[in-house]
């Protein structure tokens, strides 16, 4: 499975969570019930990963602490506040940074609606098969209905004759 499918199951089941237990919950409950949601549905989840880092030569073993790591492939942070700030949002792209990772979401279950409590961060590309481009995909530029054309060749002719009288 691939980074994207990961994160397509985790906003779902955020979602869902979310409108089954609510918001404001502490971080741990939605922790636990979104690790064994995602390992129902067949997903490796590690939980609380102490994550080494390496500084001027030196391993030190606790550098931080991932809320979850879903599948090996995808970091998901968890937060249960009022709202997220920058400094969260930056916390997970050097939690990205430092893991290798290429994906993380920071789930905000303080949020009214979940939908303004996700937030996708990626680590440089992912590589991925493009979405159906046959719609982006035009030989023709798009025409304006009949109506528009009437209404911008009778604006082009008064401007016409504005500009006539004027000079």
């Amino acid at each position: 499975m691939r980074e994207n499918d990961i994160g397509t199951i985790i906003v779902d089941s955020a979602v869902e969570l979310h409108r089954n237990l609510g918001p404001g919950l502490l971080e741990t409950v939605y922790e636990v019930t979104l690790a064994r949601s995602w390992e129902r549905r067949g997903l490796a989840v590690q939980r609380q990963v102490a994550v080494p880092i390496e500084y001027q030569g030196e391993t030190f073993s606790e550098g931080f602490r991932a809320d979850l790591i879903v599948g090996g492939l995808v970091i998901v942070e968890l937060k249960s506040i009022e709202r997220v700030t920058p400094a969260h949002k930056k916390q997970l792209l050097t939690y990205l940074r430092l893991t290798g990772l290429k994906l993380g979401y920071l789930l905000n279950f303080g949020e009214a609606l979940m939908r303004d409590g996700i937030t996708r961060t990626i680590n440089g590309s992912i590589d991925s098969q493009p979405l159906c481009l046959c719609a982006s995909v035009r030989e023709d530029p798009p025409r304006p209905p009949s109506g528009v054309e009437k209404t911008e060749s009778r604006l082009s002719r008064l401007h016409d004759a504005v500009g006539k009288k004027v000079r």
